[in-house]
């Protein structure tokens, strides 16, 4: 038995490789004419595998360069279209990554940077407002993150933290009830309870029509 991991590596693994072997058939064909229809047959099979490509307006083009590409740019038949190489392509920006670091990751980086604005705010009622705004997301992402409940001392000790000790809220601040998200299995109970009371429902509801009918 032969094992994929014996054979040649495939040049374009989202095609398989039985189309790559269909490729490397193209090449052993001598006919250029008999050749290049194949080559156009394998294309049309390649644009069926993958239909959504046809929502882009160059794909016959692309369908082509990604044909001579499977057989290494050995292929010789009539191209409706000039071949691109991988190698004359321009080479893909590179993504800036973001590398701030979070002390508290559960969060969030933009908490911190709200955070810091309110730092630079002058005392007064709207810097307040903002503080308990900051407390109460703070609660909200600590939730969704960690699935479970978090006492406002937690929060509160947090904020000061972050915030290097220049916000501060007392200990008696209540901050907003936040619910903890449903789980799937939780959903899926919920779901079952339901199911059982109304069916529950319906069967004390035929054995009540049952009784009327046998008293008449």
């Amino acid at each position: 038995m032969e094992y994929n991991t014996t054979r040649e590596n495939l040049i374009l693994p989202e095609y398989g490789r039985n189309l790559q072997m269909m490729a490397n058939h193209l090449l052993t064909i001598d006919d250029r004419e008999k050749r290049t229809e194949a080559a156009k047959d394998l294309v049309a099979i390649m644009v069926n595998m993958n239909p959504s490509v046809r929502e882009a307006k160059d794909y016959k083009q692309k369908m082509w360069d990604y044909l001579a590409q499977l057989c290494n740019y050995k292929l010789d038949v009539d191209f409706p279209f000039p071949i691109t190489k991988v190698t004359e392509l321009p080479a893909p920006e590179k993504l800036d990554y973001n590398m701030n670091e979070i002390r508290f990751r559960h969060y969030g980086y933009t908490v911190e940077r709200m955070i810091a604005a309110a730092v630079e705010l002058p005392d007064n009622d709207s810097r307040n407002a903002l503080i308990h705004m900051i407390a109460n997301t703070m609660k909200r992402n600590y939730v969704m993150w960690n699935q479970k409940s978090v006492t406002d001392e937690i929060i509160i000790t947090d904020l000061y933290k972050l915030s290097k000790g220049k916000l501060n809220l007392s200990a008696e601040t209540k901050l907003a009830n936040v619910n903890m998200p449903a789980t799937g299995m939780q959903n899926q109970k919920k779901g079952n309870f339901k199911r059982k009371n109304n069916n529950q429902g319906k069967k004390n509801k035929n054995n009540n029509n049952q009784k009327r009918q046998n008293q008449n």
